[in-house]
């Protein structure tokens, strides 16, 4: 019985897995990466020196970047598509 359950608990995590791998280009359609535009712990991904959203350590740290909708980059102060 255990051998089953861990079966069932391994295909739904699979799932969702790939649910979730599926979905994330969707999302990322009409969105780009802007380098340099993010203050201090609010980036979103990690950086040359982190490996965690959220870890920049100054504003508008040039390897620290924010997803936002394609275009808007290239209107804000300081924006990069990409990192330097």
């Amino acid at each position: 019985m255990k051998g089953s359950n861990i079966a069932i608990a391994t295909a739904v995590t699979g799932l969702i897995a790939l649910g979730t791998l599926t979905a994330t280009p969707a999302v990322a359609a009409g969105k780009e990466k802007c380098y340099g535009v993010a203050k201090a712990g609010k980036n979103d991904c990690a950086t040359k020196n982190s490996s965690c959203a959220g870890t920049a350590t100054a504003d508008n740290q040039s390897d620290a970047f924010i997803v936002l909708p394609k275009g808007l980059c290239d209107k804000l102060a300081g924006g990069s598509k990409q990192s330097s």
